[in-house]
């Protein structure tokens, strides 16, 4: 089993910075990669960025490609997501999540943290 631990959401408003932190722990060896997800409300839960652990490539949705940084820290099994010039739009629920195999599918997600609320406002 893997356990995430998500922290650094808040409440920022339009134009400005946010940086979110996933710890993971247990058995991180299975780990291909991990990455974040977010889900506004009435939406469904979509995809903002990933890692692969080992290779270190990163995928972005093209809504914050530009904006968004996904990086990780393989010593301390945590990634982080940066996020700059955030918008209202990206106010939602962000999920870290962490997979043996994809990282930008949902159904191929093993592990989801508990979320952590970013609301931007105007």
């Amino acid at each position: 089993q893997v356990q995430l631990v998500e922290s650094g959401g808040g409440t920022v408003q339009a134009g400005d910075s946010l940086r979110l932190s996933c710890a993971a722990s247990g058995r991180t060896s299975s780990i291909y990669g991990m990455g974040w997800f977010r889900q506004a409300p009435g939406k469904e839960r979509e995809f903002v960025s990933s890692i692969n652990w080992r290779g270190a490539m990163t995928y972005y949705a093209d809504s914050v490609k530009g904006r968004f940084t996904i990086s990780r820290d393989n010593a301390l099994n945590t990634v982080y997501l940066q996020m700059n010039s955030v918008k209202p739009e990206d106010t939602a629920v962000y999920y870290c999540a962490a997979s043996k195999t994809s990282t930008r599918v949902i159904g191929a997600i093993d592990y989801w943290g508990q979320g952590t609320q970013v609301t931007v406002s105007s």
